[in-house]
């Protein structure tokens, strides 16, 4: 498979992904009209926060599974289009934290000293230091926008050195504010009037683009300092240039910007333009956030692995898919495998359409940190994959079948008698009919078949399993084995169960290899075998 890296990353990351088998294209600062003819070679995409992986790039990339993100932000990509598409996202949330907060901090001291202003005269033989007095940041408050995983390092890092912290985040608990010894803004106006600092740290969002504009700059202390190292357009640009022009904004850092300029261009190549550029008391860095050394080398080996793992149809943590909360993966994974073989069973046994399907997590399955929304997603996937001809994943599982008009219902009871955890799904028909099977997990990874279409059992899933209904008469497992041996098929286990004596009986027989249609058209024919499905899991 191919993967084409558009952006800069660290060598290891490309080695990692050569050594792991994959043809790899380097094609830093590659145009989007140059992307765009070549995109459809590839099976995998990894971009920063400059290539635009939009609806037109994501139509052209028909063979495309997976983007990844080096970095933390998405907003770059279409994830509507490519859920649709049934493309994995993934990115690198933790691996530039530090670098990012440590950047915001660096602006932070240096919009406070005019330090960018000092050593630019500096160069030029003006060591007139009384042209740039600063101000200390011991006793002042910093406002911070956004407390999540960078914002609370530069909470940490700047109540170490004397400033007072306020904070706007209403997504954060209050125990987090009480743990980082940060006051809460109960509005944005609140923190806004009170802060000689303001840090930005969300992602970029329909509720945050330009979250600091030209009423919220009137409502801040004049003198006020801003710095974004997060995403370009959470400040109004504009508002803010007016703003440091007239003295409202002493001084402002900025490590993005709206658009961004091409980071890849040679000094007499650049065209970017920006009024922003043309003031000594705003500061703009090229969008070092993640650059360091530590955090390249982090970025680019995280990204690798998750665009290599997906590749090779492993669960990975996708921007794209719920969350996993904090359970292992190496925990989570019978549970996957359960569920998928569960929805594997009805279309590959029955043709009448599914107008319902009920799902039922009993027991430990219905603990509150259980994790499954992944759970249903791996069923939806086993579900459809039989009867669809596009690829369907964890991503685009749910959307196929509501797309399909099938309703899906999930319920949760911790209620359960023999089993320790116990998945159901009901298939509701449009006949009426409703028809479920259920499964279990022994021992953290021992996966079972318990029930089928109302028979009971125990049967592990392999590749090959005959599902046999028959009249419940002697005889039939000699046929049955009889036809099997004759045409060199290996039986690795049996199981047959009844609901009355004499009436029908359900066989699940585990097979060594595929079994053919003329074989199974055989053992269709033998006296009381009433139905034959072959069932891949």
């Amino acid at each position: 498979m191919k993967v084409i890296v558009t952006e800069s990353i660290a060598k290891e990351g490309i080695d990692y992904l050569k050594e792991a088998g994959f043809d790899v294209t380097v094609s830093f600062g590659i145009s989007k009209e140059d992307l765009l003819k070549i995109i459809s070679e590839y099976d995998g995409l990894i971009v920063r926060s400059v290539t635009k992986v939009d609806a037109e790039l994501i139509s052209k990339a028909v063979n495309l599974k997976v983007v990844g993100r080096a970095g933390n932000g998405v907003d770059n990509i279409d994830l509507k289009t490519a859920t649709q598409k049934g493309i994995i996202v993934v990115n690198t949330p933790e691996s530039n934290t530090m670098a990012a907060a440590e950047l915001a901090i660096t602006l932070s001291y240096a919009v406070f000293r005019n330090l960018v202003q000092a050593v630019s005269a500096g160069r030029n033989h003006d060591f007139r230091r009384g042209r740039f007095i600063g101000s200390e940041l011991e006793g002042k408050t910093v406002g911070i926008i956004g407390l999540g995983r960078i914002g609370s390092i530069v909470a940490r890092k700047l109540t170490g050195s004397g400033m007072n912290a306020i904070a706007y985040d209403p997504y954060i608990s209050d125990d987090r504010f009480i743990k980082l010894g940060v006051k809460r803004a109960k509005t944005l106006d609140e923190l806004l009037e009170v802060a000689d600092l303001i840090t930005i740290h969300t992602p970029k969002t329909a509720e945050t683009i330009g979250i600091i504009g030209i009423e919220e700059i009137k409502k801040c202390k004049d003198g006020v300092r801003i710095v974004n190292a997060a995403r370009g357009g959470l400040v109004d640009e504009k508002a803010l240039y007016d703003a440091l022009v007239s003295g409202k904004v002493a001084a402002a850092g900025l490590d993005v910007l709206s658009p961004e300029p091409n980071y890849n261009k040679l000094p007499e190549e650049q065209d970017y333009t920006n009024p922003l550029l043309t003031l000594d008391n705003c500061i703009i860095t090229p969008h070092l956030g993640a650059s360091t050394k530590e955090a390249n080398f982090n970025v680019g080996t995280a990204v690798a692995e998750l665009v290599a793992r997906a590749l090779n149809g492993e669960m990975v943590a996708a921007v794209n898919m719920p969350p996993l909360g904090a359970s292992d993966m190496a925990e989570l994974k019978p549970y996957l495998m359960l569920s998928e073989d569960l929805g594997k069973i009805y279309f590959q046994t029955e043709k009448t359409p599914v107008k319902k399907i009920r799902i039922k997590y009993s027991g430990d399955l219905a603990a509150p940190d259980a994790a499954t929304d992944i759970f249903t997603l791996s069923f939806i996937k086993g579900f459809l994959e039989p009867i669809v001809n596009d690829k369907v994943n964890y991503v685009n599982a749910k959307l196929m079948l509501e797309n399909m008009g099938i309703e899906l219902d999930e319920s949760r009871t911790t209620q359960l008698d023999k089993y320790t955890n116990l998945m159901t799904a009901e298939f509701v028909t449009v006949k009426g009919e409703k028809l479920s099977v259920s499964g279990t997990v022994f021992a953290k990874s021992e996966i079972r078949i318990v029930e089928f279409f109302g028979y009971k059992l125990d049967f592990e899933p392999t590749d090959y399993v005959l599902a046999i209904k028959n009249t419940d008469v002697p005889g039939i497992v000699g046929k049955i084995g009889t036809v099997l041996g004759n045409n060199n098929i290996n039986i690795a286990a049996m199981q047959w169960s009844r609901k009355v004596r004499g009436d029908k009986a359900e066989a699940f027989v585990s097979v060594d290899q595929a079994v053919d249609a003329r074989i199974i058209n055989e053992l269709k024919q033998l006296q009381g075998v009433l139905l034959v499905s072959l069932i891949c899991f």
